[in-house]
This record gives structure tokens, C-alpha cells and sequence, in this order.
């Protein structure tokens, strides 16, 4: 049991920086068992809170990134043919189950529908697994708790949770920080100057602006942290917001020219 939890466990400090009262808040979730649903833009700081969260409660985190492939058996697990024979080999969500950590589902509305109703008997008072094909009932370790994650601004109808599974869980929303804090954490995680930091923040500001009005998404904090780290290496800063903030989030000549002049304001 040890070897295969440990692996999960987060032994180093993951920087993070509160933007408001979410940690007490997750802090007490995590005491009840209650089942969290992060809800916030790509890149805004979802997956980092769990991991901050998972090393501050001591806990292990199973992550599962999501996506339309993945079937049931994917999560709970499946039976192997090996030289013996058959053997049962527990999915992410087992072993979590089983064994007592925190499991979290990225962006879980890219997985089936279908796919996510599995979830449902662990997050109610049952706290159960059935492992169907193995005709085994988990009872969820009192260690266990699911957390998921996903975007609502940019999933279709189509891609939405449905109600049912949205009023297991509690929620909590996320979005980009402010101003300064936002380039405290730039400047911290890529190495840069605070300046340089608040140029890249404010040129995130502005494309953001334009999200609807020709952008599906803004410039997240993490694509910021990867232009500050290749400013930190030497590269020009036109050249580093152009490979790490511009050319990833459109092929639109004009929105792109738009972007670009942004970057020549704050780095002329």
C-alpha cells in the first residue's frame, strides 16, 4: 500500500499566492470530505491551488487530465493479460479511493458524459467505487476526497456538466489575480524583473480585453511565466511575447497586429 500511495505525494512546497480566503475555504471543504469543483480560465492557477492544497494537508494527489478518449474503465481500472494469465489493475480513481488520496479530474467536461456518471456513487453520503467488471464495492478511505476542474466560459452546451453531477460538489471560482499580485507571481515563477513582470501583466490586460471580440481566450498566467522565462534567458522581449503570448492564441492577421502593438507599447 505505502509504495503505491507515496508515489503520489507532494514532498516540496508548491508556490502559491492566496487571492483571497479559498484556502480556508478548501481547508474546511477537505475536513468534511466535501467534493470541490474548481471553476476558473485555463492557466489561471486551478491545478497549482490542488497541488499547493494536497502539500499543505499532507495528502496524496492522483491528477487524471481529461479528454474525449477516456472510458470508464480508464478511471476505475481494467483487467491485463500478462504471462499468468489475467491480473486487475485499479485506474487512478481506485487507487485514490482505495488508498486514501485526493483525486483530480482536470478539465473533466472533456471526458463522455457517460464517463463521469461513474463518479457519482463517491460523491455522496455512499463514498463508494463499484468495480463492476471485478464485482468489488470500494469503500472510499476516510482520506479520500474527488476534486475536479473545468472552464465555463469556453465549453459549448454540448460540453457542460450536467446538473446532477454539478450539485454533488461544492464550488469555488477561480479567475486571473490583480494587478500586483499577478506580477509577484510572474515575477517569482520565471525569474524576471518586477517591471518586466507589470509589462506582461499589463499586456495580458489588454488581450483579455479582446476575449469575444476576436480572441476565445485571453493571455493566461501561465503563458506569462513563459514569455518572463525566456526574457530571463537573454531573448528579446518583442521576439519572447511574440513566440509565448501572441502566436499561440490566434492565426488572425489583424488580432495578431493588434497584440503585437500592445507588446511594442510596454516594450519600445
Amino acid at each position: 500500500m505505502s509504495d503505491i500511495i507515496e508515489q503520489y505525494r507532494v514532498t516540496k512546497e508548491p508556490y502559491y499566492h492566496p487571492v483571497a480566503d479559498e484556502v480556508q475555504l478548501y481547508e474546511a471543504a477537505y475536513s468534511v470530505r466535501m467534493p470541490m469543483m474548481l471553476k476558473g480560465p485555463t492557466g489561471c492557477g486551478k491545478t497549482r491551488f490542488v497541488e499547493y492544497m494536497a502539500w499543505k494537508l499532507k495528502k496524496p494527489l492522483i491528477t487524471v487530465a481529461c479528454n474525449e478518449d477516456m472510458t470508464a474503465s480508464d478511471l476505475v481500472g481494467r483487467f491485463l493479460l500478462d504471462a499468468s494469465g489475467t491480473r486487475w489493475q485499479d485506474g487512478p480513481l481506485a487507487v485514490a479511493a482505495r488508498y486514501g488520496a485526493i483525486c483530480y479530474l482536470d478539465e473533466v467536461v472533456e471526458a463522455r458524459q457517460d464517463t463521469t456518471v461513474v463518479i457519482h456513487p463517491l460523491t455522496d453520503n455512499r463514498r463508494v467505487l463499484p468495480l463492476e467488471k471485478k464485482g468489488e464495492l470500494i469503500q472510499a478511505h476516510k482520506d479520500f476526497q474527488i476534486v475536479i476542474s473545468y472552464n465555463p466560459g469556453y465549453q459549448s452546451l454540448m460540453k457542460d456538466l450536467k446538473q446532477s453531477t454539478k450539485q454533488r460538489f461544492g464550488a469555488l471560482d477561480f479567475n486571473y489575480p490583480n494587478h500586483d499580485v499577478e506580477s509577484e507571481i510572474v515575477a517569482h515563477e520565471s525569474g524576471v524583473s518586477t517591471e518586466v513582470a507589470e509589462k506582461l501583466v499589463s499586456i495580458a490586460e489588454r488581450a483579455r480585453n479582446l476575449k469575444g471580440h476576436g480572441l476565445d481566450e485571453g493571455i493566461s498566467t501561465r503563458m506569462l511565466i513563459y514569455a518572463g522565462s525566456l526574457i530571463a534567458k537573454n531573448v528579446d522581449a518583442h521576439a519572447a511575447c511574440r513566440v509565448a503570448l501572441v502566436r499561440p492564441i490566434t492565426d488572425d492577421p489583424d488580432m495578431r497586429d493588434a497584440l503585437d502593438a500592445a507588446v511594442s507599447t510596454f516594450f519600445n
